[in-house]
């Protein structure tokens, strides 16, 4: 099997994972339900659980009764960031992976609402991992959820986004946008990774690891969104193009220059793959490998 029928079978696994615990569609809030189902069902990469479990996989394997909810709820909070980010508020964006946006299609009051509701059950889904934990593996699933409330709080995702915010059409130096990017987008990948290392027993030294790793892939996966966004179609990408143009955002490309972003992708994907050669382990995954150059030349 080809790396690109192995992440096709991957993502279809995770896609099967994450719709086991969506909400049903019934009942007085159904409309809320079927926003969220919206968002959640649009597709993308899968990215953020598919580094989960490989991460997992490195370390011997996680139980599915642990390690499914997790999966679950790291794509429900990507996914409700996504939706806030498209609010008129923020980004102001029509199209999402190809469909219009929940905002466009439920109206703003009902997306932030849908946003909302996909953050709080994350948490209500990753808490199932609760009661069906031994006594050994209790401390892990208490300790992912750790990872999982502080990474995409106020000294994670959402820091980034306020900083992003808040400069907004400002000119922004590297390390502010290194800032930015460190947040807003690697602290969702170190939680995924993290957590994946966690739930299969990793060591405090192995946990680090990957969060290093992470940090290096998520500030490389955005810079090939900046990229994409300068370069990419509609067909491609699944939105317009130019929206950080169309914002007057400074991204790398802006600051550094297009072949230059190009070499920092690629960069910075090496530096993560040589972190997680260093891991003190008996087992190897190679796909874990190939999906991290994978984000060097993806298209969308």
């Amino acid at each position: 099997m080809n790396f690109d029928e192995n992440v096709m079978e991957k993502a279809q696994q995770v896609e099967t994972v994450i719709k086991a615990w969506l909400p049903a569609q019934n009942g007085p809030q159904a409309t809320v339900f079927e926003a969220m189902n919206y968002a959640v069902n649009a597709g993308g990469k899968r990215l953020r659980p598919m580094l989960m479990a490989e991460c997992a996989q490195l370390f011997g394997g996680a139980r599915d009764a642990l390690i499914h909810p997790f999966m679950a709820a790291i794509e429900m909070i990507h996914t409700y960031s996504l939706i806030h980010d498209d609010l008129p508020a923020l980004d102001n964006d029509e199209y999402r992976r190809g469909r219009k946006t929940v905002h466009v299609v439920y109206g703003e009051a009902m997306a932030i609402l849908a946003g909302d509701a996909l953050l709080n059950f994350a948490f209500e889904t990753a808490s199932k991992a609760i009661p069906e934990a031994s006594p050994d593996e209790l401390p892990r699933v208490a300790h992912a959820m750790q990872i999982l409330a502080a990474k995409p709080g106020i000294y994670g995702m959402i820091g980034g986004q306020v900083v992003d915010v808040e400069l907004n059409g400002k000119p922004l130096d590297e390390a502010t946008l290194e800032f930015i990017y460190r947040n807003k987008t690697s602290a969702l990948i170190q939680c995924s990774m993290m957590i994946g290392g966690i739930l299969a027993g990793a060591g405090d030294d192995d946990v680090k690891a990957l969060e290093a790793a992470a940090d290096a892939i998520g500030i490389a996966f955005q810079i090939q969104d900046d990229i994409l966004d300068v370069t990419g179609t509609l067909e491609e990408l699944g939105k317009l193009a130019g929206s950080d143009a169309k914002n007057e955002k400074t991204t790398y490309v802006t600051l550094k220059g297009m072949d230059a972003a190009k070499k920092q992708v690629e960069a910075l994907s090496m530096k993560a793959i040589a972190i997680l050669e260093e891991l003190q382990i008996d087992s190897a995954n190679p796909f874990l490998k190939a999906l991290i150059l994978w984000l060097i030349h993806r298209k969308k």
